[in-house]
């Protein structure tokens, strides 16, 4: 079974893929980011550096894929190649950081690569308003997150309602992160846990939920 977790920068979702792993036994897949080799040029010079960050973390995506694909034991993953494409390389080809030639060649690759692997059994949207994001951004002291832009964030959140509610084709539970606290109060994971239960072993109705 392949679990994954989505959701903006700064919105819990490495938190979450670790708790739920804990929780039910699952194996966590976590999202390259400290050995990223273009991050940091990326934030300094965003239009730059773009092609080459996504282009990085496609590979990286795909590889988990392929590796959960042949996996005999059930995985939950933070962040998935799905937003990769729909959120983060189209916010930046929409605010002009990559030439239509490089958009262009980085879908043709991924959609090659979607011929090859399926969705996800379940996606666990975290959604979070811009302020919820920039606090725990500061809380959390990544330096080259320091200067991400407000408009940046509130253009991925964007993105990622319209990837979510209108573009991803798989099953997905949306938790609103502003007014749970999964990390620091037992209730609201219980919550969470119950909505997994229900969607995917079938423990109470859905439509309760």
């Amino acid at each position: 079974m392949h679990i994954a977790v989505a959701g903006n920068i700064g919105s819990g979702k490495s938190t979450l893929t670790e708790l739920l792993a804990c929780h039910y036994g699952w194996k966590a897949r976590y999202e390259a980011v400290e050995h990223n080799p273009y991050l940091e040029d990326y934030y300094r010079d965003i239009h730059r550096w773009s092609f080459n960050l996504e282009v990085y973390f496609l590979k990286e995506r795909f590889r988990d894929l392929i590796a959960i694909a042949e996996a005999d034991h059930d995985i939950i993953q933070d962040r998935t190649i799905y937003e990769g494409v729909y959120v983060f390389m189209t916010n930046n080809y929409e605010m002009g950081n990559l030439s239509e030639r490089d958009y262009h060649t980085y879908m043709e690759l991924f959609e090659q690569m979607m011929g090859l692997v399926k969705v996800p059994d379940l996606m666990i949207y975290l959604q979070a308003s811009v302020p919820h994001l920039v606090g725990n951004i500061q809380k959390r002291g990544r330096s080259y997150e320091q200067t991400i832009q407000l408009e940046y964030l509130q253009n991925l959140n964007y993105r990622y309602d319209d990837f979510i509610f209108h573009k991803y084709p798989g099953r997905v539970m949306v938790v609103d992160k502003d007014q749970f606290d999964f990390k620091n109060n037992p209730k609201d994971f219980a919550s969470i846990v119950d909505r997994i239960d229900a969607t995917l072993f079938g423990l109470f109705s859905p439509n309760s939920l």
